[in-house]
């Protein structure tokens, strides 16, 4: 029986995101009666801590979770309650847009996950840097991006800063270099297990990534740094640009830099003519366990999360993402974000960040070779060939 809580587990454990979620919670409670007993974790602790309490049998009755591959595998694991029901209850359907639900909430053929929030991830820069640098126009292909990087670097500039010391920053660089060139088709045969880590397709996107480390245009020692840590060379004017999700407008905007003056984006350049536009980015959702023991109470929680249209705004202001929820209005995203919002609306494809896209297990050698190639890019062909022993050992085992 259902008493007047719910417990619940999350990763949002930043000073801006605790903040906002226990208003959200208190706001929550004014409404059902209902105390939500909240017990946030590390981002990083987070997702090994979640699976083993998952394997313990021992889930709060909701946590955050990212759509995708990770969902597939708890859900797998006969973790996860499906909502079906309450999500026509509750008439999600009209709520939630249907690009986002087509993607993200469904597992074998349930709906399993409430969207939170999303996000985007493109080439972040210091606005003022760049104009102090003369750079008027922003590139859109790869011979446009090249000259840009070696006009920073001429006059001095680092062009691009990059953290990879908790792994997964990397990863952007190679799902966008894969996708400009392999396109989207090929790249999820790769996340799913049916291509290999050394086909050509994969080589010719490291080499390409290869030739940006070698032209001394990304900061060195990526890996003594994490995401805030390159963000902060940005803002500070260390490097003029770095690849990274929409949160960073979170983490900025919370140091009062402002959205247009101090920092803008532009997206991930083409680099073959006809490969269909993918952009990158998570979905942060709400899962309900299987075994929930105040399973009413947690499906009244990720409902009013996800239906109520200003906690849906207040949180996109606090963390810098945008809302899947149609009601929102667009006007209270900042200008970047209204323009972050056109680039996903304009893209041919939303595919998931490489963490996201293929199972866990497999995911740990993608992101272990992202931190290698930082320290040795030359060596990716053993990068490479050690990323996929080690993914084919995981798909050949399922």
């Amino acid at each position: 029986m259902d008493s007047q809580e719910v417990t619940i587990t999350h990763y949002f454990g930043g000073d801006l995101g605790r903040a906002g979620l226990e208003e959200i919670f208190g706001s929550f409670k004014e409404q059902s009666g209902v105390t939500v007993v909240d017990s946030p974790i590390g981002h990083e602790d987070f997702k090994d801590g979640i699976l083993v309490r998952a394997a313990g049998g021992n889930l709060p009755d909701v946590f955050s979770y990212w759509a995708g591959a990770r969902t597939q595998f708890v859900v797998d694991g006969g973790n996860i309650a499906a909502i079906d029901d309450m999500w026509a209850a509750n008439g999600l359907d009209a709520v939630i847009a249907k690009s986002v639900a087509d993607g993200a909430t469904m597992y074998d053929g349930s709906r399993h996950l409430v969207p939170f929030g999303y996000h985007y991830a493109g080439m972040f820069y210091n606005a003022k840097l760049m104009a102090e640098a003369g750079v008027t126009e922003f590139p859109t292909d790869w011979d446009g991006f090249l000259a840009l990087c070696e006009n920073l670097k001429s006059q001095g500039i680092t062009p691009i800063a990059l953290g990879t010391k908790a792994r997964w920053p990397g990863q952007f660089w190679f799902d966008y270099l894969l996708l400009r060139t392999a396109g989207p088709d090929y790249r999820a045969a790769l996340m799913a297990g049916d291509a290999s880590y050394t086909d050509p397709e994969v080589q010719r996107a490291m080499e390409l990534w290869k030739e940006l480390v070698d032209a001394g245009y990304f900061a060195p020692n990526a890996n003594a740094d994490d995401w805030t840590d390159a963000s902060d060379k940005v803002a500070r004017g260390d490097a003029a640009m770095t690849l990274m999700g929409t949160w960073i407008t979170g983490y900025w905007n919370g140091q009062g830099m402002m959205a247009g003056d101090d920092y803008d984006f532009f997206e991930f350049p083409a680099i073959d003519a006809g490969v269909p536009n993918a952009v990158v980015g998570p979905v942060d959702g709400w899962l309900i366990s299987a075994n929930a023991p105040n399973r009413a109470n947690a499906e009244a929680l990720v409902s009013f999360l996800a239906s109520d249209a200003e906690v849906q705004a207040k949180w996109a202001q606090i963390q810098g993402a945008l809302s899947a929820n149609v009601n929102v209005d667009v006007s209270t995203y900042t200008p970047v974000m209204q323009r972050a919002l056109e680039a996903v609306g304009n893209a041919d494809t939303f595919a998931f960040n490489y963490d996201l896209a293929t199972t866990p297990p497999a995911a740990e050698f993608g992101l272990d070779m992202f931190s290698r190639f930082m320290d040795s890019p030359g060596d990716y062909m053993q990068h490479l060939a050690d990323t996929e022993e080690g993914a084919r050992g995981v798909f050949d085992s399922q």
